[in-house]
């Protein structure tokens, strides 16, 4: 992970704020998203363990101070900046939300307190790192909803967007309620179960369907999915009955997936496989997937790609990173922005979760004012990481219990009535009085 990932102007900041002296500057920013996308009740908040090994190793090698001084933009840095960034480390702090955590628009998901050019360096990777995780985990957690139990599995790396992108898509679907992914790499990385086992290819490279199917049962066994619409759909089932066990089950990825489906259930029980399952892929989403399942299809469990690994439907997040606090050598100073439609709220805050609603108040006020559950805990304190990190399927079980808890129209598909987010008195009138002082009345 290069401390070159990330934007330019974080790094002529870096400059700016060595020139002006400011390094001993302690800034506090705040990572949220503005606003939910259209039919999203709610977030889960994932990417967090990427964000922590990223601020663990964060350092500049060699060759990439040579690069920046290559830079037209770094001619005439201040003396010892590059010596000062190749010294650099983060010794600053992060609290956030457990991946996992339901999360709603403008609450902190992260909240890193370091030195200022510490803290402005990282602002890119972490944006990116937790936007997408979180995306791809909020969309999971849709299509686990809508299956009603069903396993739903991630198979959308070849789509991804990249293949890291899918690497971490496997993760963060992991995390929202998959079962597992098709990425091998993912699995391995993360210990998530993964599936898959033929192609259409597999098939047509045998001089007929029967043969492809056998040399599959001779591999897999107990293991084998028979995908049974390379040629024709209800041919494909009878071979895989007559074939008989061992088998899981076969896959369905083509045409009417609800009428198909009843005939191969048919077919499948008439031969004695009742426990043989069907798997059905073939661009599906959420919605499709509640489609079929209002249908009555007989589907036992259901492969997500594209839509699931791009979130599709909602590719990005109105997410930001900024300044809530500056301590100086003046003090410390609540900052904030006051632009229309882009406004923020001063100081770092806790969120206090209630069972209808949650309180967003300021960090510092007593947690005797408030009887929810406060989400936001400390991470890495003084570039030191607290605990190590918890095993994922534990993470998963979390998430589960958590949108389990949420009140039950934001479980729905369908945009619902907003899940109410109060502001402390306090933390209002501080925004305030700040908002005074930087817009006066004309």
């Amino acid at each position: 992970m290069s401390a070159l990932n990330t934007d330019l102007y974080e790094l002529t900041m870096a400059a700016g704020y060595f020139a002006a002296q400011k390094t001993g500057d302690v800034a506090t920013f705040e990572l949220s998203v503005r606003r939910l996308p259209p039919a999203r009740n709610f977030l889960i908040a994932a990417g967090l363990e990427q964000a922590v090994e990223y601020l663990l190793h964060l350092r500049f090698e060699k060759d990439e101070i040579g690069y920046l001084r290559s830079l037209a933009q770094f001619k005439n840095p201040p003396a010892g900046f590059f010596d000062y960034l190749t010294e650099l480390r983060f010794t600053g702090d992060l609290f956030a939300l457990p991946e996992g955590t339901p999360v709603f628009a403008n609450e902190p998901i992260a909240i890193v307190r370091a030195p200022i050019v510490e803290a402005q360096l990282v602002e890119t990777y972490l944006l990116s790192t937790f936007v997408f995780q979180t995306m791809v985990a909020s969309k999971a957690a849709r299509c686990v909803l809508a299956g009603e139990g069903r396993p739903i599995v991630e198979f959308g790396s070849r789509r991804a967007h990249s293949p890291a992108a899918g690497v971490l898509a496997g993760r963060a679907a992991f995390i929202g309620g998959c079962s597992g992914t098709s990425n091998t790499e993912a699995g391995m990385r993360f210990g998530i179960p993964v599936f898959g086992t033929a192609a259409h290819s597999w098939t047509m490279a045998f001089r007929d369907e029967e043969e492809s199917f056998r040399a599959l049962q001779n591999l897999l066994g107990e293991s084998s999915v028979f995908l049974i619409d390379t040629y024709d759909t209800l041919e494909g089932a009878r071979l895989a009955a007559r074939l008989g066990k061992p088998v899981w089950g076969v896959r369905l990825d083509s045409g009417d997936l609800v009428e198909l489906s009843k005939q191969v259930r048919r077919i499948l029980d008439d031969a004695g496989l009742q426990d043989a399952k069907i798997f059905a892929t073939s661009d599906l989403n959420e919605y499709r997937v509640a489609e079929l399942i209002r249908a009555g299809a007989p589907l036992d469990a259901f492969g997500v790609g594209t839509q699931l690994a791009t979130s599709g439907d909602a590719p990005s997040l109105s997410a930001v990173y900024k300044l809530v606090e500056l301590k100086d050598g003046g003090g410390q100073i609540f900052t904030a922005k006051f632009s229309d439609d882009k406004s923020t709220l001063p100081g770092a805050k806790q969120i206090y979760r209630y069972a209808d609603h949650d309180i967003l108040a300021l960090y510092s006020e007593c947690n005797d004012e408030f009887q929810g559950e406060p989400l936001l805990r400390p991470i890495v304190i003084g570039g030191q990481r607290l605990e190590q990190p918890h095993a994922i399927d534990k993470t998963k079980e979390y998430a589960a219990k958590s949108i389990g808890a949420l009140p039950e129209r934001l479980r729905s598909l369908e945009e619902a009535e907003p899940y109410p987010v109060e502001i402390s008195p306090r933390l209002l009138a501080i925004a305030e009085d700040l908002r005074r002082e930087f817009q006066p009345a004309r």
